[in-house]
């Protein structure tokens, strides 16, 4: 608990920058502030005790005799998120005991740190003040190496456990950190399908220690140089075959269409909607042409199978390229939007929630969408303006996620359901009447019963998934529209 002397007053945590390499690369300012905080017993602690200028320190005690490190947590923690999680936690818990305490991270504060990212998020929910030191970062030994100018040359530094992603659609020049071992080095390495003709990278290792090591390779040799540590990254010049280059050049592509194209320069979203739904339709059929084993399919179907998908990728781009002229949205975030909801809907891959069967699957998939879309029922959201058919399947899909479906509840199995649609559809037409019509008709009043059923089971708070058997067995019964275990013959 805070001290009486101590309530009311602001924490400080004093963040201390130890630079790249050892003591001697470490600024004035740094070894001040963590010698003031040794002076006055306050607690000192170290991310790892692995870098060279923490090791220095905690063997000489500059730091005293109760500094720690946090080295245990990379044994016990699951992910360098959760590591980096519990430290911040840790030293706000910390903090709530003393008023002052330091913390000491490798190279700056402010580059490629994740727990002072997090710090700085929590420290003003928890009453903390941060005190940054700052100090050499790895970076600035690499420009000295090198010989570049980071700012001229334009240079990109990224993260190397996520370097698939970070450098899409990126020529280059790119520092890459975190490439703390070998598999991190051919994570990166891989992430380049098809290196161009002499792609080569340079890896710095131990950058101003006595075993530095700089050595310029070919792509293919990357993980294979260095025994990689905490000290390694790779400098890449020039990225010739990017990830995601094929897809960045379609989206420039576009945009000069936009540009010098007259009826492109003419389009906008609505003009576009016929040729979106075109587009699926072909993709469709060229998609049902692969059969049920793609990989026996003939050369010219998987031709055509991988142009129609690319004609419907074009709209998603075209729409992409419109949106980010309007200042709305572009591709980037379109992707990123999607990533996330996948995350969201699949919590038995992502999150902690159990999913045996497929039917659970998209169980949870409409509970969650549900909850994110605030629909008050089971069927709302899908659009009346779909095709009857494609419609029913859908409703029917909501139907059995909450119990209510055809199988569920005692319907037929039928292997010739698509004979009888057609014969159905025929005698329809052929009589005068309009088989669209019709169905859109008979779904507009399941959805009305649908409702009916779900605001009455509201009112006694219940869900639809909860009712019983013979409840609903009795509503299908008064509605008229009870399975019977078979269909009718189609009309002759």
């Amino acid at each position: 608990m805070t001290s009486p002397s101590t309530a009311g007053r602001r924490a400080v945590i004093t963040v201390v920058g130890l630079g790249p390499a050892g003591t001697d690369m470490m600024t004035l300012g740094a070894g001040a502030a963590l010698q003031e905080a040794a002076a006055a017993g306050l607690p000192v602690f170290f991310r790892t005790g692995r870098h060279p200028a923490a090791a220095e320190l905690l063997a000489g005690g500059a730091v005293g005799s109760a500094a720690t490190t946090f080295d245990d947590r990379y044994v016990a923690e699951a992910s360098f998120e959760a590591v980096y999680d519990a430290i911040a936690s840790t030293l706000l818990a910390a903090a709530a005991e003393a008023p002052r305490l330091a913390y000491a991270v490798p190279g700056s504060p402010l580059v490629a740190e994740r727990t002072v990212e997090l710090l700085r998020a929590g420290a003003a929910t928890a009453g903390v003040a941060l005190q940054l030191v700052p100090g050499l970062s790895f970076c600035d030994l690499a420009w000295a190496r090198l010989g570049i100018d980071p700012v001229s040359d334009g240079v990109r530094l990224v993260d190397g456990l996520d370097f698939a992603r970070a450098a899409a659609g990126d020529h280059g020049p790119l520092l890459v950190a975190q490439c703390w071992s070998n598999a991190v080095l051919s994570d990166v390495k891989l992430s380049i399908e098809e290196p161009s003709p002499g792609q080569r990278a340079t890896v710095l290792h131990h950058l101003g220690l006595p075993d530095e090591r700089i050595v310029e390779v070919a792509w293919e040799d990357l993980d294979r140089v260095v025994e990689a540590d905490h000290l390694t990254s790779v400098f890449v010049a020039q990225l010739a075959s990017p990830v995601a280059a094929e897809l960045v050049a379609l989206v420039e592509t576009v945009g000069r269409l936009r540009l010098q194209c007259p009826w492109d320069r003419q389009q906008t979203h609505t003009s576009l909607v016929r040729h979106l739904l075109e587009e699926t339709y072909e993709a469709i059929e060229a998609l049902e042409g692969l059969g049920d084993e793609p990989t026996e399919a003939s050369p010219e179907r998987v031709a055509h199978a991988e142009e129609e998908l690319g004609d419907l990728l074009c709209q998603v781009v075209f729409h992409a390229v419109l949106a980010r002229e309007e200042g709305l949205f572009d591709l980037a975030d379109i992707a990123r939007t999607i990533t996330e909801k996948l995350v969201r809907r699949h919590p038995h891959v992502f999150g902690d929630v159990e999913a045996k069967t497929a039917a659970d699957v998209v169980t949870n998939w409409e509970r969650i969408k549900a909850d994110e879309k605030g629909r008050r029922n089971v069927l709302d959201g899908i659009p009346p303006g779909l095709p009857s058919l494609a419609r029913a399947a859908t409703i029917e899909r909501r139907l059995e996620s909450v119990g209510l479906g055809w199988r569920q509840l005692g319907g037929p199995e039928e292997a010739d359901l698509g004979e009888v649609i057609v014969a159905l559809a025929r005698s329809m037409a052929a009589s005068g009447g309009d088989p669209e019509g019709a169905a859109r008709v008979a779904l507009d009043h399941l959805v009305g019963r649908v409702v009916d059923l779900e605001a009455s089971a509201a009112a006694r708070g219940l869900r639809l998934s909860d009712l019983a058997g013979p409840e609903l067995e009795a509503w299908l019964e008064s509605s008229g529209h009870a399975p019977s275990g078979h269909l009718p013959p189609p009309p002759g």
